[in-house]
C-alpha cells in the first residue's frame, strides 16, 4: 500500500499530490478523451518524442529515465488507463554531445496491461530546441500532439516557428491548470485532482525496470508493482 492510500485510509482524504503537469496539459487531455471514447476504434500505438537542448554534465542513462521519461513513464499509462507491464530499451548510434554517463539518444519500448505497444525516442542533447510530441494510433485513425507556437515568421522564401529552449514555455499553461485546480480543491475541501502518492510509485516501479532494461538492450523487463 502507497503512503498516500495508508493515509486516506486512516483520514478519509488524501495529502499528498504530485505535480505531473502533462495530465493537465490541453494536448494530453485532448489525446486522452480520444483514446478513451472509442471514436476511431480502439487504441492500438503511441508513439513519442522527447527531446531537450541538452543534458546536464552529469547526467546519466538513469537520470535520463528518471528526470526526462518519468513524465512518459506516467502519462503513457494515464492516456491508455492501463498500467506498463513491461518495458525495454534499445541504443543507436550515441550523439558525441552526449557526456560520458549517458548514452543519448535512445529508444524505448513500454507494454502496458492492455497489449498497446508504445514507442518513445529520447533525445536530451537534441541541441535545436525543446520538443514533445505524441500520437495515438488507433484502428480507424490517429490523434497527435499539435506543437504550439506563438508566431509563424515569413522572411527570406522560408516560412518558420521557433521552438522553446526548454519545457517551461511549451507547460506553461499545464502548470497553470494544475495550481489552479489543486488550489480550488483546497477551498472547495475536495480531494486533490493531481497525480496521487500511487502514481508516482507506479512511475517510479516503471522507471526501475527501465533503468534494468538499459543493462541489457533489447529484452523486455517487466515492471514489479508489489
Amino acid at each position: 500500500m502507497a503512503a498516500d492510500e495508508e493515509i486516506t485510509a486512516t483520514t478519509g482524504r488524501s495529502l499528498l499530490s504530485l505535480g505531473f503537469m502533462r495530465r493537465f496539459d490541453p494536448g494530453h487531455r485532448e489525446l486522452r478523451r480520444f483514446a478513451a471514447s472509442g471514436e476511431a476504434g480502439q487504441a492500438l500505438m503511441v508513439h513519442c518524442v522527447s527531446r531537450n537542448t541538452g543534458s546536464a554534465p552529469d547526467a546519466t542513462t538513469a537520470s535520463a529515465v528518471t528526470n526526462s521519461a518519468i513524465h512518459e513513464l506516467d502519462s503513457i499509462p494515464w492516456l491508455l488507463g492501463s498500467p506498463i507491464a513491461e518495458v525495454a530499451w534499445l541504443a543507436g548510434k550515441r550523439s558525441t554531445a552526449a557526456p560520458t554517463g549517458l548514452h543519448d539518444p535512445a529508444f524505448i519500448l513500454l507494454r502496458t496491461a492492455d497489449g498497446v505497444l508504445s514507442t518513445l525516442e529520447l533525445f536530451l542533447n537534441a541541441q535545436f530546441g525543446y520538443s514533445t510530441r505524441c500520437e495515438v494510433v488507433a484502428e480507424r485513425g490517429t490523434a497527435s500532439l499539435a506543437e504550439p507556437a506563438l508566431v509563424a515568421t515569413n522572411a527570406a522564401g522560408t516560412r518558420s516557428t521557433p521552438y522553446p529552449e526548454d519545457w517551461r514555455p511549451r507547460f506553461a499553461d499545464a502548470y497553470r491548470l494544475e495550481l489552479q485546480a489543486w488550489i480550488h480543491s483546497l477551498q472547495r475541501g475536495e480531494s486533490s485532482p493531481l497525480a496521487t502518492a500511487r502514481d508516482g510509485l507506479r512511475a517510479a516501479q516503471a522507471a526501475e525496470a527501465l533503468i534494468l532494461a538499459a543493462r541489457h538492450a533489447g529484452t523486455f523487463v517487466p515492471v514489479d508493482y508489489s
